[in-house]
């Protein structure tokens, strides 16, 4: 009887694997299934964060070069801050073309920029403000007309390019400062180059 016992209970012991393995494995499986998923998903979406960040890339170096194409053709000093005209108007949520088109306004891209004070293209204060290079004068101008800084957000925050330059240069001093710009923009390039970029690909 006790041998019986003992048989039996050897037995349960070598069945009890055999039997777990299946249910072991057959939980590996369900998992497989849904890991196999979840790598394709974020392969998908790593190839479409790609894209994007290539489409943006891309956006980038179209409009910095319209810029400095524009500047190459008319021999201005500002031929090169392309790329950087681009990336501060980005910040401070403004028209791509603005930063080009006022220094061309105001400087012929450079070429009389303020006699008084250096790198400043811009007109900035009445040319009485300086800069330690062109791409300070174009941190610094990008970052009032986008309403950002503290001292100046009063005049330009929340407003349309139009109203910018108004205030920038009000139409009582230059009658139709903003016109003038806004055409220059116009001659830079398109405010919506996308379709430039779907064209070339």
């Amino acid at each position: 009887m006790k041998k019986n016992n003992l048989i039996r209970f050897v037995q349960s012991l070598i069945i009890l694997p055999v039997m777990t393995v299946p249910i072991v494995f057959s939980g590996i499986r369900n998992i497989e299934i849904p890991q196999n998923v979840l790598v394709q998903k974020f392969n998908i979406k790593t190839d479409e964060t790609n894209q994007i960040v290539d489409l943006e890339v891309a956006l980038q170096k179209e409009k910095a070069n319209a810029i400095d194409n524009y500047f190459k053709a008319r021999k201005m000093p500002l031929e090169g801050t392309g790329m950087k005209m681009v990336l501060e108007a980005e910040k401070n949520n403004l028209d791509w073309r603005l930063l080009p088109a006022i220094a061309v306004r105001e400087s012929t891209g450079g070429k009389n920029a303020c006699k008084k004070v250096e790198f400043n293209s811009f007109g900035w204060g009445s040319c009485k403000i300086g800069f330690e290079s062109n791409e300070k004068a174009i941190e610094v101008v990008a970052l009032n007309l986008g309403g950002n800084h503290p001292k100046t957000e009063k005049y330009y925050d929340n407003k349309t390019t139009k109203q910018i330059l108004r205030a920038y240069n009000p139409p009582s001093i230059v009658r139709r400062y903003a016109e003038q710009v806004m055409s220059i923009m116009d001659d830079v390039g398109s405010e919506d180059i996308t379709q430039t970029i779907v064209a070339n690909t």
